[in-house]
């Protein structure tokens, strides 16, 4: 959070002095003008009337100095050109003495309150950043420890995994590793800090990037390749967990299924789109409609039915003889 200065427009080699004054006069020259332009309209308004704004306007977003100099500037043009006697300093009326002096502490009184305020500001948003920096670190930590917390459960199931003797049961645990990988895959991914991204966002090309080797190392044989199209786009946490989750349990199906019998084969998969609209395909070429009846009705399709809802999108599985073909896509109409 940053509040509007001047001095934050110029480069960071001219003094903030120098920007102050050049910013004070640069407003008092457009009062100048200003008033000029009002003269022809309103010729009798008041002589001082434009140089409390234009004061109040340099000191609030040029700091103390810009309204010191704009103040001095725009003050005495009025006193000297508007005033009568025009273009004197000398005073047409005996009240004028003491209405010059009024309006001139009354112009000091809007600089010294437009200070306190922008101090007040500064106190302000300077305690709004110190509390977001905490917020950030807090946040930064926790992501960090729920996802270690993940590495271990995951690495848990994985050494009970390997002292199981029963196939059924060291599949399930595998499964569920996997499963518990792409959860930490994303809170690592959330734990990056991109400037390019909104906070809270998740860059799905190295989250998918993630899961997918972890899965082609683990689930898939050599003789399977993996090819993979990942669109460098940013979802929200909650669609980019659920499309991990989704994308886990179709590439854990197709080695599952398309590729049960140790044969070789190809999986290509796909996310293009934007941030509203995309679509995530996965396509084999493996048995196909030879595994339908193993496949069907399984876990693995129950969550992927689950996790679709969860990233608010649509997903359709189609099983052919050349393989089988699953997409997730949403599409927002705007």
């Amino acid at each position: 959070m940053t509040a509007i200065d001047a001095a934050n427009f110029m480069p960071a080699s001219v003094p903030p002095l120098v920007t102050q004054i050049v910013f004070g006069l640069c407003l008092a020259v457009a009062m100048i003008g200003l008033r000029a332009i009002i003269d022809i309209v309103a010729p009798t308004s008041g002589p001082f009337a434009m140089v409390y704004p234009t004061v109040l306007i340099a000191t609030l977003f040029g700091r103390l100095w810009a309204g010191i100099v704009c103040l001095v500037v725009s003050f005495l043009w009025a006193w000297y050109v508007v005033l009568p006697y025009n273009w004197s300093f000398e005073f047409a009326q005996e009240g004028d003495t003491a209405r010059v002096l009024i309006n001139f502490l009354s112009c000091c009184v809007v600089l010294a309150l437009a200070e306190v305020f922008r101090a007040a500001v500064r106190v302000r948003e300077a305690e709004l950043n110190d509390s977001l920096d905490r917020r950030r670190w807090l946040m930064a930590e926790l992501q960090h420890r729920t996802k270690n917390n993940f590495a271990l459960v995951a690495s848990m199931i994985e050494l009970q995994k390997r002292r199981q003797k029963n196939p059924q049961a060291a599949a399930a645990l595998e499964d569920a590793a996997n499963r518990v990988f792409s959860f930490s895959r994303a809170y690592a991914q959330l734990a990056v800090d991109e400037a390019d991204r909104k906070e809270g966002d998740i860059d799905m090309a190295s989250y998918l990037e993630d899961v997918i080797d972890h899965l082609a190392h683990a689930s898939f044989g050599e003789d399977v390749q993996v090819v993979r199209e990942i669109a460098p786009i940013a979802l929200p946490r909650k669609q980019a967990v659920a499309i991990g989750l989704f994308l886990n349990e179709a590439l854990t199906n197709a080695a599952k299924y398309a590729f049960e019998d140790g044969r070789g084969g190809r999986i290509d998969i796909a996310l293009e789109g934007g941030p509203h609209d995309w679509r995530l395909e996965v396509r084999d070429n493996g048995l196909g409609n030879k595994a339908v009846s193993e496949a069907d009705g399984g876990l693995g399709k129950s969550l992927m039915r689950t996790f679709a809802n969860q990233a608010e999108a649509e997903h359709s599985i189609d099983v052919s003889e050349a393989g089988c073909r699953v997409v997730l896509h949403r599409s927002v109409e705007r």
